[in-house]
């Protein structure tokens, strides 16, 4: 498959949603229980670097970023959000989506990226650390889903070009 990586448009968002559901559905992939709306979407990811991956028409996949945190001083420090559809998983659009934000943020200024992956979730493990992301460590309980307590794996990468000084 020829897939394109492009920039996310609000258009997008109908298939965004429902890939973003698939991996709500999986119980490994977010503490979230459903899908926002695009306002609330929209308000809580950063107006750069988002990007799908597309095969004609139809969006395989997305990558975001969301702000850490308000303070002036985090500004180049940034959350990954990836979903593939569950029908193009294991077909590595996940791999040039992390690579394609990674270069995304450093046009944008950022110096780290972080991921907090559920442990279960090895595939993508696997992807973030390929794409040179190191463990920092587990965060225990960090939250529950549907009544269970989960562990979250907290992830990060550091710019080697920006913020180097």
């Amino acid at each position: 498959m020829n897939y394109v990586i492009r920039e996310m448009s609000s258009q997008d968002w109908g298939q965004v949603r429902d890939i973003y559901t698939e991996g709500i559905e999986t119980g490994n992939a977010t503490f979230e229980t459903e899908a926002p709306s695009w306002e609330a979407w929209d308000r809580d990811h950063v107006k750069s670097c988002r990007l799908v991956a597309t095969d004609g028409d139809q969006v395989t996949g997305w990558a975001v970023l969301s702000p850490v945190s308000s303070r002036c001083v985090y500004t180049g420090v940034g959350e990954v959000s990836l979903y593939i559809s569950l029908n193009h998983r294991g077909q590595g659009i996940g791999p040039l989506l992390l690579k394609e934000i990674i270069r995304c943020s450093e046009l944008e200024g950022f110096w780290t990226l972080q991921s907090g992956i559920f442990p279960e979730n090895m595939a993508s493990l696997v992807m973030h650390i390929k794409c040179g992301f190191r463990e920092v460590g587990l965060r225990k309980k960090m939250g529950k889903l549907n009544g269970v307590w989960r562990d979250v794996v907290l992830l990060e990468r550091r710019s080697e070009t920006v913020g180097i000084d």
